[in-house]
């Protein structure tokens, strides 16, 4: 018997071995890269904006019924100040973390001011700017969904004048125009929801100076209306600030592994 026991084991240890060989090799799955999502700047876009603003003007007498003012005599500065509404339209490219953009703005606006007439006593003269242009590049830097950049090119604005009596607030003559210059500012925009965002800017705006043509208003004794008053060298300066909220078409996010 003892015989018996010694072999049985001894079968037993020489064929674990083997049985163990015979089970198959555990299978090694590779886990999946993490996905990660980026915020994509790239598109066409679409939005509105508001906001304020000054537009700073100085006017210098050239020109008075005809006759050359030389030197200029000044005539006295101040600040047109109101609110502005309008919208833009554009297209962004993104390229790793730099982005570059197109960008056309329009606004109506309403920043007006006026000053006591430095050269005539008992007048003031009165600036209103009604309407703003925009046509620009974009240059900027995205952190994901948080873009802020820096812009440049040119700008257009209307203005009305008009100079008038201080006490009685009647229209002495008037004049309008539209000036193109060149504008610089900077913004930061943040993608709260795929395709949204909303976002902050500043610009200023350099239209340099002008002359402008007076023409007398109706009612004035003894002068024809609409005749020649005289002509003014108005500088210009405007700064706006903006809140804009923008809509853009295209994938909003990027995958990445």
């Amino acid at each position: 018997m003892k015989e018996l026991s010694l072999g049985a084991i001894a079968l037993i240890t020489l064929a674990a071995p083997a049985s163990a060989a015979d089970l198959a090799a555990r299978s090694y799955v590779k886990a999946p890269p993490p996905v990660i999502q980026i915020y994509d700047w790239s598109g066409f876009y679409v939005g509105i904006n508001g906001g304020g603003g000054s537009a700073h003007k100085c006017w210098d007498l050239v020109n008075a019924s005809g006759v050359v003012v030389a030197p200029p005599l000044a005539m006295g500065c101040h600040n047109g100040t109101g609110g502005t509404v309008g919208g833009q339209i554009g297209y962004r490219w993104q390229i790793a973390n730099s982005v570059f953009g197109l960008e056309a703005q329009g606004n109506w606006a309403d920043f007006k001011g006026s000053n006591a007439n430095l050269a005539f006593a008992g007048v003031r003269d009165e600036s209103k700017l009604d309407a703003l242009g925009l046509f620009t590049g974009q240059v900027g830097y995205a952190w994901n969904n948080v873009l802020v950049y820096v812009k440049g090119g040119a700008a257009v604005v209307r203005d009305k004048y008009r100079v008038f009596d201080s006490t009685s607030g009647l229209t002495i003559d008037n004049g309008s125009e539209t000036r193109w210059g060149g504008t610089v500012g900077a913004g930061l925009e943040f993608g709260f929801a795929p395709n949204w965002s909303v976002g902050i800017e500043y610009d200023h705006l350099f239209m340099g100076h002008r002359d402008v043509d007076f023409f007398f208003s109706p009612g004035i004794g003894g002068v024809p209306a609409g005749a020649f008053a005289g002509t003014a060298r108005i500088s210009q300066d405007v700064d706006i600030g903006l809140v804009s909220v923008n809509y853009r078409w295209g994938s909003a996010i990027a995958t990445t592994y």
